[in-house]
């Protein structure tokens, strides 16, 4: 073969290597995509982007927080995007604790001017309810021109800002929505503002029926591994405490900071939330394999089996300590209550000592 052939050859059959796996890669994607748009999302260490915007963690849990709140209320999508994108302009959708004078929270809203305390205007779940309340009180608000319903409920010296954030809304708002845009009310309209009902971005326990127990059993024994047990003690203490929202201790709780404060407590360092604590540790295989201190995950209010928005600790003896919500606060379920909505446990810190049965009682 001459030298020129074998050179285009050699490079021909080094194109097909390097580029049929990207071309087999693209094809997939676009199998399961539906479309040719195969970089919509990518995820880089907690950041992700959405139509060539990166949104991190915090930002991405916050505008998830404002579309349950407003598909809870049964409002429209046109309602989510505007919150989203007035939240985008007020606080980057984080939720800051400063701002202009008094100004606090996702979207800035000022406890001086009657938007509720400190408290809760930085309580994401009451801030978005709030500024629905005001969206919802403007007439003809979901066909106001971009950027002229946000400007009427934020009374901003920058109007200008809003109506560009709007398509950056929608598609993270797209990420989070389910059922149709606009949902049909019900006979006595919307909603009224539900924070404290459904409080944590958790957002409650929500399916597990049964009372809760009156107080510990007779002969309940803390487990033996110092871990186990300094996480159980903790959970225990901490029974008939109120629910919060995003409350961590030490006087009050939501379900995922109750067992975050439980483990670290124990020296053991958990995340923050339900979404991230359910890849904490190891899994569990099921109920009968649980150990004290297992977490415990159910979908709770808003969640799904997919995405379980509730967590409680296992305290062994057959019972779950968890913040289930703002009407009952910590307490203690059975497993037995639980189990027909476990959807996922998970193991943060293996026993240093034998584990007792999974019902209590000696080790084996």
């Amino acid at each position: 073969m001459p030298t020129k052939g074998l050179a285009a050859a050699i490079a021909v059959a080094v194109a097909v290597c390097v580029l049929a796996p990207c071309a087999l890669l693209f094809l997939l994607l676009m199998a399961t995509t539906g479309s040719g748009s195969v970089c919509q999302t990518m995820s880089h260490g907690g950041q992700q982007d959405i139509e060539g915007r990166s949104w991190d963690a915090e930002q991405l849990t916050n505008a998830r927080i404002i579309t349950e709140v407003v598909l809870q209320r049964r409002l429209p999508h046109r309602a989510a995007v505007l919150a989203v994108s007035t939240a985008i302009v007020e606080s980057r959708l984080i939720n800051v604790h400063y701002g202009d004078r008094d100004s606090l929270g996702l979207f800035q809203q000022r406890p001086s001017q009657g938007w509720g305390s400190a408290e809760q205007v930085t309580n994401p779940v009451y801030a978005t309810g709030t500024f629905l309340d005001h969206l919802m009180a403007l007439p003809g608000w979901s066909t106001m021109d971009p950027g002229g319903a946000q400007q009427r409920v934020q009374r901003s010296a920058f109007p200008e800002r809003y109506a560009p954030q709007e398509p950056a809304a929608a598609a993270l708002v797209d990420q989070f929505w389910t059922g149709p845009r606009n949902p049909p009310l019900p006979a006595d309209g919307p909603p009224a503002q539900q924070v404290s009902a459904t409080g944590c971005p958790d957002l409650g326990g929500g399916g597990v029926i049964a009372a809760a127990q009156p107080g510990l059993p007779p002969g309940f024994t803390l487990p033996a591994d110092p871990r186990q047990r300094a996480s159980v003690e903790f959970a225990v203490a901490q029974l008939g405490k109120p629910y919060v929202y995003g409350a961590k201790g030490p006087n009050e709780f939501d379900c995922s900071g109750l067992v975050q404060a439980a483990w670290a407590h124990a020296g053991v360092p958990i995340s923050t939330g339900t979404r991230t604590q359910r890849h904490d540790g190891s899994a569990v295989p099921g109920p009968g394999q649980l150990q004290p201190g297992d977490l415990v995950f159910i979908p709770g209010s808003l969640g799904s089996p997919s995405d379980p928005r509730h967590v409680g600790l296992y305290a062994g003896h057959g019972l779950i300590i968890n913040a289930y919500d703002d009407t009952t606060g910590v307490v203690a379920h059975t497993v037995a209550d639980w189990s027909p909505h476990i959807v996922a446990i998970r193991r943060v810190a293996p026993p240093a000592v034998p584990a007792p049965p999974p019902w209590g009682g000696p080790p084996a």
